[in-house]
């Protein structure tokens, strides 16, 4: 059965502690490549929450909306990017389609959080300090959007 072309709008999730530990994945289609969550849209009206919902669960096990990671932990950056899809990847998209829009949020977890990998997605997973986990990032975008992630960090009082 042939899988219907990805949407070229996908969300990056920079997963994190209140001390910004940022949590990275490994890519099993690329050993080496080191990213955050992403993942693209199911459906064109899928709400960009949903997406990220989603694709935080299938890929880290980790739940948002449950006691230990609320709703309010996820916020939107108001932050997109759009970028040449890597030709390596174009295949997964309809013909002609060569960038994608990703939007940007945030996830603030609490220390010591469990990560259950989807091993057909990714092999490892680390928590690295902000700065060390943007250079560590494949990803341009991924990196930069670490790079933010001082100015998105909420007062102690929320």
């Amino acid at each position: 059965m042939t899988r219907p072309p990805k949407i070229p709008e996908s969300v990056l999730v920079v997963i994190h502690t209140p001390a910004l530990e940022v949590l990275l994945i490994e890519r099993a289609d690329r050993p080496g490549y080191w990213q955050s969550v992403t993942g693209s849209k199911d459906a064109l009206d899928e709400p960009l929450l949903s997406t990220c919902i989603r694709e935080v669960a299938e890929e880290t096990g980790i739940v948002v909306g449950s006691p230990d990671v609320p709703m309010a932990a996820l916020r939107d950056w108001q932050l997109a990017n759009v970028y040449e899809i890597y030709p390596v990847w174009r295949h997964r998209y309809a013909p002609g389609v060569t960038h994608n829009t990703e939007h940007v949020f945030g996830l603030t977890v609490p220390a010591g959080t469990p990560v259950v990998l989807s091993p057909r997605e990714h092999l490892r997973h680390q928590w690295l300090p902000w700065r060390e986990a943007a250079d560590r990032c494949f990803s341009p975008s991924n990196a930069e959007a670490i790079l933010h992630l001082p100015r998105w960090r909420r007062p102690a009082a929320d």
